[in-house]
């Protein structure tokens, strides 16, 4: 399984590979670098996989778009990663891709921006991007994922001062949820989100 992969030394091969297979290949092995990145992403990350995976997020075929986001949440799970997506100016293109036409891309983009955002740099280059008015439509998604990854990537945004004051004009989007959400992990999500929206120092 995924473990093998890695501690075989296959990863640089996959991330090479990613480049030049033709695109059902390319659906495999970014489901299989997703599953390896959990185990371990340093390889990868040495591996130029950001770059790699950054063009892939503009590709015209959904299922790519989608994959590529989902190994990006993976990626950004150490700091090195999460340096690595500010680095090489992907947070913009995710935050282009929280208004995509598919759900399932909208819902990654946005669990790949709750990682990316927290680091200083990664919470300035989405506010920059203006991701908080994108990520507030996606707390009316029919995707459970969607709508906690959104709160969860909005909650990093209010821990700077700028995310929190334009967040305050919003709190009542959260309350909604908080209350009426289907899901407890998401009403539990929307609940922490307002307490840090409506924190002051």
């Amino acid at each position: 399984g995924a473990k093998g992969i890695v501690s075989s030394g296959l990863i640089p091969l996959l991330v090479r590979k990613l480049h030049r297979e033709e695109e059902n290949i390319q659906e495999i092995l970014l489901d299989t670098l997703a599953a390896c990145l959990q185990e371990d992403a340093t390889e990868a990350l040495n591996s130029r996989v950001v770059p790699f995976l950054k063009e892939k997020l503009l590709s015209p075929n959904d299922n790519i778009r989608c994959k590529a986001a989902r190994t990006l949440i993976a990626v950004s799970i150490p700091l090195e990663g999460k340096k690595q997506m500010w680095r090489h100016d992907v947070i913009p293109i995710l935050v282009h891709l929280l208004r995509d036409p598919v759900e399932e891309v909208k819902a990654n983009a946005a669990g790949a921006l709750m990682y990316a955002t927290v680091t200083t740099e990664g919470k300035y280059a989405a506010l920059d991007a203006d991701a908080i008015h994108s990520l507030l439509r996606l707390l009316a998604s029919s995707l459970q994922k969607a709508r906690l990854n959104a709160i969860k990537a909005l909650t990093m945004l209010a821990e700077a001062p700028e995310g929190r004051r334009i967040l305050r004009a919003h709190v009542h989007a959260l309350r909604v949820l908080e209350v009426g959400d289907p899901s407890k992990t998401v009403q539990r999500a929307a609940q922490v989100a307002i307490k840090v929206i409506e924190w002051k120092p």
